[in-house]
């Protein structure tokens, strides 16, 4: 992979398979090796983290990551390919932010916006009812949600801490630290037994 043609990108785990973390932690590590077969290279990964589902009461405990990489593919074809990956894994979309083998989350792409400014704060400023009835019916970067979620920022703190989110002109470490504590306290590392 040459460097040239390499995107810097930022990936988001997550499974919450079982009630055994082990079994969660095993099929984000193999998603990992599936990831870096063909789609990804120079993986940086962060600490796991135990994680509770959200909403609250939507299953087991999440096993969570973040990673930093490189790809060749463009952003609709690596998006197409972490779908793959998790339709590979047993992942199936019955319902929005329910139980599931394994998430991927496309958090950035080379900072890009997409598809474009408006659309991207019209999410950002949605209301958490609405986002729970709507789902985008197209990629959208950065991340729309990442800016809220400590099971993404504190592991993405690990692998990304300076990264600048190219509309709120924060850092991953500011808006890890503007949420509250009793939210950042729910997330405990996971130590895993390879």
């Amino acid at each position: 992979m040459s460097h040239y043609n390499s995107k810097k990108i930022l990936l988001a785990l997550g499974s919450n398979v079982s009630n055994d973390l082990q079994d969660s932690y095993d099929l984000v590590k193999k998603s990992i090796s599936e990831l870096c077969k063909k789609t990804i290279k120079k993986i940086n990964i962060s600490n796991f983290y135990q994680t509770p589902a959200f909403p609250i009461g939507a299953g087991p405990d999440f096993i969570n990551c973040v990673i930093s990489a490189y790809t060749e593919l463009d952003s609709l074809a690596l998006l197409e390919e972490l779908h793959s990956i998790e339709a590979k894994f047993g992942r199936k979309r019955l319902k929005r932010w329910g139980q599931r083998t394994l998430d991927i989350d496309l958090l950035d792409y080379d900072f890009n916006i997409k598809p474009n400014i408006t659309y991207v704060q019209e999410w950002l400023n949605m209301p958490l009812g609405q986002q729970l009835k709507q789902i985008p019916n197209q990629l959208i970067l950065p991340h729309p949600r990442l800016q809220e979620r400590a099971f993404v920022l504190i592991p993405m703190v690990d692998v990304a801490p300076d990264w600048m989110h190219p509309i709120l002109g924060k850092t991953t470490l500011e808006m890890r630290d503007a949420l509250s504590l009793k939210t950042l306290n729910e997330i405990r590392f996971f130590i895993r037994s390879d």
